[in-house]
């Protein structure tokens, strides 16, 4: 049985302007040990589904569908039966550290609250804990920068430092969103060496979210391609590279700069914006920045369809798609 099973999850947000469907109808699972990418543009519902799996969606929010994390529906718990799962067997490295650390405590003091809280470690044991987490994840000096403040460390010591934290309890799923943000490539590359270390070295299973192709094909199992809140392909991240199908994988592919391209020239870009999650057409949520788009895709949602084995598309024209080259089909 998969660790983590996530069926028909939808998320609503409440607005000022109505309901805003963030997260629609969707469906994946982890098994122990496994790591899972999950790309997309900005606003395609990738950080909405991680914050569901966290319950720390925003208030007034509307969840629906399943989401089973070890058997159990976490949707049907309570906010105290969360706060003993949440921290201690999953964990989440949230996107900015920088807002995501509490500025009036120490580093110290956020590393050793779950140690406290979930392992009922004492005030001594949680430190001498802290001091080794802080070892481990590659911050010099522990015992001098135990008591410094967030606003006291540099960028990539503020992500090790929420690294650990989301390490403290060892938890069975590590959710890391975005977790390179604002860094330099040269520690981009360490931080996402360190977490795929621990990962591997603790038995963790991963859910890494990002809109960096180049991260995700070196870091993950599996492939989850996001658009308008919904998945429109999913599959093994070899499978996926080799063979693009959806015409939104496609285009994300194709955005990216490649080596060997003449210099001044253009980047391939998919026209268009992403949708509005208020007003979401009927249909295929690509529908207006498609060049394969017909009465079909704009009246009718498609279903996803196992084009080989474990690898699905969301798409009414599979068969068009998959025999245009790439960058064809947004020149």
């Amino acid at each position: 049985m998969s660790l983590l099973n996530v069926k028909d999850l939808s998320v609503i947000l409440s607005t000022s302007e109505g309901p805003a469907r963030a997260v629609r109808n969707l469906n994946f699972h982890l098994n122990r040990g496994e790591t899972l990418g999950i790309v997309g543009e900005s606003g395609c519902g990738k950080s909405m589904a991680a914050l569901a799996l966290m319950g720390l969606l925003p208030e007034q929010s509307e969840t629906v569908g399943e989401i089973k994390f070890d058997g159990q529906n976490l949707l049907e718990k309570s906010d105290a039966d969360m706060c003993q799962i949440r921290g201690n067997r999953l964990a989440m490295i949230f996107q900015e550290p920088m807002t995501s650390l509490n500025p009036v405590h120490t580093v110290g003091h956020q590393i050793m609250e779950p140690l406290r809280l979930h392992r009922n470690m004492s005030d001594n044991d949680a430190r001498s804990e802290t001091l080794r987490l802080l070892d481990r994840v590659g911050i010099p000096n522990p015992k001098e920068l135990v008591d410094n403040y967030p606003h006291q460390l540099s960028g990539g010591q503020r992500q090790r430092v929420m690294i650990a934290i989301a390490l403290s309890c060892q938890p069975d799923i590590l959710i890391a969103d975005e977790p390179t943000t604002a860094l330099d490539v040269t520690i981009q590359d360490q931080i996402l060496e360190l977490i795929q270390t621990l990962v591997r070295e603790e038995g963790m299973s991963l859910i890494l979210i990002s809109h960096d192709l180049g991260v995700i094909s070196e870091n993950t199992d599996n492939i989850l391609v996001m658009y308008g809140g919904s998945a429109v392909e999913t599959g093994q991240t070899a499978q996926i590279f080799d063979e693009l199908i959806h015409p939104y994988t496609q285009g994300l592919f194709a955005a990216m700069p490649k080596l060997g391209r003449a210099r001044g020239g253009r980047l391939v870009t998919i026209p268009g914006t992403v949708p509005d999650l208020i007003s979401l057409p009927s249909g295929c949520t690509f529908t207006d920045r498609c060049p394969l788009a017909t009465d079909i895709c704009r009246n009718t949602p498609p279903p996803a369809v196992e084009v080989k084995a474990n690898h699905f598309a969301a798409c009414h024209h599979i068969d068009e798609a998959r025999n245009r080259k790439t960058e064809e089909l947004f020149s």
